[in-house]
């Protein structure tokens, strides 16, 4: 059973695995309108993730971690090897988004393993609010985000 972190904006902690921030704005694995919930494989690739998206180093201390025990028999994984070449371009590409539509329209698993297009290695997980079995996620106690001083120090 893998745990899976997912990094939370305190104002968003009531919200928090609606997946309504990734039906409104989209993402690598989901096209606008798409609801889901986006989980990395590791605390600090939870933190990579988004620092790579922050505009404000400071805006980090306003973040909890939140720890996701995902069943093993909710989760399918991806192939990274047949993902098509370009898969982890930024802007995300539609090729990504219809994968991750298709999963989640078709609520075969309550999360889906893909690999990270920060560090391809590593995973995400994605899991779909709207699947029947989304309550068997075990969502662990929000915990404050400990990041090293030096981290913001470096970051822009």
């Amino acid at each position: 059973m893998p745990t899976a972190w997912r990094l939370v904006h305190k104002k968003y902690m009531h919200s928090a695995f609606s997946g309504q921030g990734a039906r409104l704005a989209g993402g690598r694995w989901n096209a606008e309108g798409h609801a889901v919930v986006y989980t990395a494989g590791s605390l600090s690739l939870a933190l990579l993730e988004i620092i790579v998206h922050l505009e404000f180093k400071e805006a980090l201390k306003l973040y909890k971690a939140i720890p996701v025990d995902i069943p093993d028999s909710l989760l399918q994984s991806i192939d990274p090897a047949k993902l098509p070449d370009g898969w982890s371009a930024s802007p995300p590409q539609p090729c990504t988004q219809f994968i991750g539509n298709c999963w989640m329209e078709r609520l075969s698993t309550v999360a889906l393993r893909v690999p990270s297009a920060i560090v391809p290695n590593e995973s995400n997980y994605l899991l779909n609010p709207a699947h029947p079995e989304f309550s068997q996620i075990k969502v662990g106690e929000p915990i404050d985000l400990p990041v090293d001083p030096r981290v913001l120090e470096r970051l822009a």
